[in-house]
């Protein structure tokens, strides 16, 4: 029996889907009225976009994973290096306390030790500077100068609002130029030293009359310095 042509919308469907999977699967394509195909299909196939793939793939760049590990491996070290420092900055910080603390506990040890001009040692007394010396050595190890004018240029400035525990301060008893007395600041206004003559190491206050006329000035040596400037 012939096969009859087929009708405008039947051969528009089958130009769309003749080169999918009818050809795919060998499916014997029905006769088609020739004139109809060439004045339909040709019109409208041309008006469909041609699909490429390539430009967009080209915006989706993808890295590989060796890229992936190089920049991991990038920031562990700074992050490795952060947590260094903060570990560092902490020690410090703990060191120092300590250091002030050992400080403060051995002066207060020897409270009441007798002045003798020139001593340095509590079997015989201190002098002002002796005390000090003393204190700093077998507190911390810290070798001080001699006398309390060679530690006052030892020492690193400190104003007096910013003053901590174990800090030295100085003042000039001996007329308005020389650096003559020493003591350990503690804290809130109040200082240890070893006064003298007739005296024993005992604390005082910067407020008072006296010393506060004759105060120089506060100084941290340098050694203490160091450690709190790392904290």
């Amino acid at each position: 029996m012939p096969i009859k042509p087929l009708t405008a919308a039947a051969a528009l469907a089958f130009a769309l889907l003749v080169s999918g999977p009818l050809q795919a699967r060998n499916i014997p394509a029905p006769a088609v009225d020739s004139t109809v195909v060439a004045g339909l299909g040709s019109p409208l196939l041309g008006q469909l976009p041609a699909f490429n793939p390539a430009p967009s793939l080209a915006l989706s760049v993808v890295p590989d994973a060796a890229t992936v590990l190089a920049g991991a491996a990038a920031e562990q070290p700074a992050d490795a290096a952060a947590d260094e420092q903060d570990a560092a900055v902490a020690a410090a910080s703990a060191n120092i306390t300590d250091l002030r603390k050992s400080l403060i506990a051995m002066a207060m040890k020897l409270r009441d030790t007798r002045y003798v001009r020139g001593g340095r040692d509590p079997a015989t007394g201190f002098d002002c500077s002796g005390f000090v010396r003393y204190v700093f050595a077998h507190a911390v190890g810290m070798q001080l100068p001699n006398n309390s004018a060679s530690q006052f240029l030892a020492g690193l400035k400190v104003k007096k609002a910013d003053m901590q525990p174990g800090d030295l301060v100085f003042f000039r008893t001996h007329g308005k130029r020389r650096i003559s007395h020493v003591g350990i600041y503690i804290s809130n206004g109040r200082f240890i030293h070893s006064p003298s003559a007739g005296k024993s190491v005992e604390i005082s206050s910067l407020s008072e009359g006296y010393w506060a006329k004759r105060f120089a000035g506060a100084k941290r040596p340098e050694a203490m310095a160091q450690v709190a400037g790392k904290g």
